[in-house]
């Protein structure tokens, strides 16, 4: 199996993204809200990264930043909790899923087909609170996506990550279980040598100048539901704080 290695950054602004990974989560947007669809362990994961924020950073009147927001599920919960929350994708298609969702819920969030990149040059420092959940995976350099969240936060601010570790138990947990056993995801959503150990996520926390608050694990249960763990042997979710 291979393993990851840091990349040199990417020039400057540009986005840290595949147009194929872009196309993998557009294809099935409007499937977004189908809780026993493709999305369904995000479903599942959801209230569980609510909670880990809620109770390690005031939201309520924070300035919120949802980086690879999808279809808005994340977006929503904290807009609910009162976030000022801007939600920001590449996927079109999931971000018009999201407004259309937003819209029919009575929410004011603002949407965006944009790139991390592209509003840390505009806005830097701007945000409170900056999340990026279960998209660090998806991107051919999470070290430089990582100096980018850490460039939209405001000094003090928290950065929240969720991610998979990468060893042989998320390989059979995440791929192979969930993808080819009991189909909870379609084939091919994740490759493995894009996991990313705990380590190296603070490692390059470090390197942007971000503090490593509290890291746990997250374990889904075989009959749905999700809960905060001690060991991120598979699922974590991270707090990093910028200095300052």
């Amino acid at each position: 199996m291979a393993t990851a290695t840091d990349h040199n950054a990417a020039p400057e602004h540009a986005p840290n993204v595949e147009d194929g990974e872009i196309g993998k989560f557009d294809a099935i947007a409007g499937r977004f809200w189908d809780e026993h669809g493709p999305f369904r362990p995000l479903h599942q994961l959801n209230p569980v990264r609510v909670r880990f924020i809620t109770e390690r950073a005031s939201v309520a009147g924070a300035r919120v930043l949802d980086v690879g927001c999808g279809g808005g599920l994340l977006s929503e919960a904290l807009a609910r909790a009162g976030a000022a929350v801007t939600g920001i994708d590449l996927a079109s298609g999931m971000i018009e899923v999201a407004r259309l969702h937003a819209a029919a819920h009575g929410l004011a969030i603002d949407y965006r087909t944009a790139s991390a990149e592209a509003l840390a040059a505009e806005q830097p420092g701007a945000f409170d609170i900056v999340s990026c959940m279960e998209m660090l995976e998806h991107v051919p350099d999470p070290k430089a996506m990582l100096a980018t969240l850490a460039a939209l936060v405001r000094p003090g601010g928290s950065v929240f990550v969720s991610t998979l570790n990468r060893n042989l138990k998320s390989f059979l947990v995440a791929i192979v279980g969930a993808e080819y056993l009991l189909s909870l995801l379609p084939r091919g959503t994740h490759e493995y040598e894009r996991f990313i150990r705990p380590s190296e996520m603070t490692r390059w926390a470090r390197q942007a100048g971000l503090a490593a608050r509290a890291i746990s694990g997250i374990a889904l249960g075989p009959l749905g539901g999700a809960r905060l763990s001690a060991h991120p042997s598979v699922n974590y979710i991270a707090q990093f704080v910028r200095a300052g």
